[in-house]
C-alpha cells in the first residue's frame, strides 16, 4: 500500500506563520530548572517536538538527558552539557539560558503552560497533515481508497496523541484505582457493559473495555441471534453505539431478524406482510424505537482488518464514542498482507490485530468463530477450547471465550427443547461456568432462563 509522501519541513516561509507561543515555551523551560516535580509533569505530557523552537527542543532534549541519567538540573549543569556536547552557541549561547533562570514561573500554572504549547502543536501538526492531503491528492497514481484510509488513520492518531502519549507514574495509578474503587462502592453498579442476560453478567461482570470476546458454536447454534440480542440490550440500556460487522448475512436479513426479536412476529410473517391491525401497531412502535438506536450495520464480504479500523475510527469520528464491536464471523475475514498460503496462521494473526484494535479503541470486541466438525465425532458433544475452529492464537488472544451448546440439537427426545448452555470456556479475568438460557427459535430470541415470559 503506497503511503502519504512526507512533505518536506521548511521553516523559511510556511512556518513563519505557524502557530506557537513562545512565552509558554520559555516559562516551562525555566519551571523545569527549578523543580523536579515538574520535570517529571512534563515529560509525562510533552515531547520534545511539542516545542516549536530548535534551541528550545535543544535545550528540553539535554533536560531530559540529565534527568533520566540521575544527575541533577539547574542552570549550571545544564551549560556544562550543552558545551560539553557542543551544543551550547547552537541553542542561543548562555544569554538565552540567563534569560530562562531571569523568568520567574509559578508552578501553579505550569499544567495550563503545557495545555497552551500542546494546543499550538497539534494545530502544526493538522496543517501539515492538510499540506499531506494536498500533494498526495495530485499523484493520480495513488488510489482514492488508499488516500482516505491514511488520513483517516493520521487524523485518528492526531485526535488521540494527547492521551496516548501521557504515561502515568505508579503513584498515580495506584491513586486512580482507588478513586475508581471508591466511586464504585459508592454506585455499585457492574464495571463493564452488562449484556442483559444476568447469569452470564454475575460471571463475567459485564464486557471489559479493550476485552477480545469470543462466541463460538455449530451451526444453527444462535451465535449470529445471541449477539443481536446482546447488541439490542446494550443499545436500549447505555446507548451506546453499537457497530456490527456482518460478513455472512446482509443488511435486511439482519434488520427482519431485529424486528422479529423485538416485536415476536416471525421473520417470515414479516417478510409475506400478512400481518394483523395490531401487528401493525407493534411493528410501527419497533421501528420507532430501533430507528432512534445507534446501530450501525456493515454487510461488506471478505473484509479485511484494515477496513473495520477505518469503519470503526468513522463511526467515532461521527459518534465520539463506541461501544462494542461485533463481527460475525471470524473464518469469513481476510488478511490481504499474508500469503503464507497458511490458513491458521492467517487467522492466528487476524484474532491478535482484533485484540490490538479493542486495546487500541478501548472497546470490547465480540467476534463469531466456527466450531469444528470434531465436535460431532465424540459422545459428549460438549464443545472444548480445542474445538475452536483454526484456532491458532484464538485461545491466547481472547480474554472471554463464550460457547453455545443446545441438547435438543442432537436429541430431539430433550424435554426442554428451548434450552441452550452458553459455557464460559476461557475468562482471563474472572471464573469459568456455565449458565442456561431460554431459545425462541421462531424470533430467533434469548431470554434469561428464570424469566417464562
Amino acid at each position: 500500500m503506497q503511503k502519504f509522501k512526507k512533505r518536506k519541513e521548511t521553516r523559511v516561509s510556511i512556518n513563519n506563520y505557524l502557530p506557537h507561543n513562545f512565552l509558554a515555551e520559555k516559562i516551562i523551560l525555566s519551571s523545569l530548572l527549578i523543580s523536579t516535580e515538574a520535570i517529571e509533569t512534563t515529560l509525562r505530557k510533552i515531547t520534545i517536538e511539542t516545542f516549536y523552537f530548535n534551541n528550545h527542543q535543544e535545550i528540553y532534549r539535554a533536560i531530559i538527558f540529565l534527568y533520566q541519567e540521575r544527575n541533577s538540573v539547574d542552570i549550571l549543569t545544564l551549560i556544562t552539557f550543552l558545551k560539553d556536547q557542543g551544543l551550547l552557541e547552537k541553542i542561543g549561547g548562555i544569554k538565552v539560558l540567563t534569560e530562562l533562570i531571569n523568568q520567574v514561573p509559578n508552578l501553579v500554572y505550569l499544567e495550563e503552560y503545557i495545555k497552551l504549547i500542546q494546543d499550538k502543536f497539534l494545530r502544526r501538526l493538522l496543517i501539515q497533515l492538510s499540506y499531506q492531503t494536498i500533494n498526495s491528492s495530485y499523484i493520480t497514481n495513488i488510489p482514492l481508497e488508499t488516500i482516505f484510509e491514511e488520513l483517516e488513520k493520521q487524523f485518528f492518531n492526531l485526535t488521540n496523541h494527547r492521551q496516548n502519549f501521557e504515561v502515568l507514574s505508579s503513584a498515580e495509578l495506584f491513586s486512580n484505582v482507588f478513586l475508581d474503587l471508591k466511586h464504585k462502592s459508592l454506585n455499585p453498579t457492574l464495571p463493564g457493559l452488562a449484556s442483559g442476560f444476568y447469569d452470564l453478567d454475575s460471571i463475567t461482570q459485564g464486557f471489559q473495555d479493550s476485552d477480545l470476546i469470543i462466541v463460538a458454536g455449530r451451526p444453527s447454534m444462535g451465535k449470529t441471534a445471541v449477539c443481536l440480542n446482546i447488541a439490542l440490550n446494550i443499545l436500549k440500556f447505555y446507548k451506546n453505539p453499537v457497530l456490527f460487522f456482518s460478513l455472512e448475512m446482509s443488511k435486511e436479513q439482519l434488520i427482519y431478524r431485529l424486528l422479529s426479536n423485538e416485536i415476536e412476529i416471525t421473520s417470515t410473517k414479516l417478510k409475506n406482510g400478512q400481518l394483523t391491525e395490531n401487528d401493525w401497531i407493534k411493528l410501527n412502535q419497533a421501528i420507532k424505537l430501533m430507528s432512534s438506536l445507534p446501530l450501525f450495520i456493515d454487510d461488506t464480504p471478505n473484509l479485511s482488518i484494515q477496513e473495520i479500523k477505518s469503519k470503526t475510527q468513522r463511526i467515532i469520528f461521527e459518534q465520539n464514542h463506541i461501544g462494542l464491536i461485533i463481527i460475525d464471523y471470524l473464518q469469513l475475514m481476510e488478511n490481504p498482507n499474508t500469503n503464507s498460503g497458511n490458513r491458521v496462521e492467517e487467522l492466528s494473526k487476524i484474532t491478535r490485530a482484533l485484540k490490538n484494535i479493542a486495546r487500541e479503541f478501548k472497546v470490547p470486541v465480540i467476534v463469531l468463530s466456527q466450531l469444528s466438525r470434531s465436535v460431532e465425532t465424540r459422545m459428549n458433544k460438549r464443545p472444548i477450547l480445542s474445538d475452536l475452529r483454526e484456532s491458532g492464537s484464538i485461545e491466547q488472544d481472547a480474554d472471554l471465550v463464550l460457547m453455545l451448546y443446545r441438547d435438543s440439537y442432537y436429541n430431539e427426545s430433550i424435554f426442554e427443547q428451548n434450552i441452550t448452555e452458553l459455557i464460559v470456556a476461557k475468562h482471563r479475568n474472572g471464573p469459568l461456568g456455565m449458565i442456561k438460557l431460554n431459545f425462541e427459535a421462531e424470533f430467533t430470541k434469548f431470554k434469561n432462563y428464570k424469566d417464562k415470559n
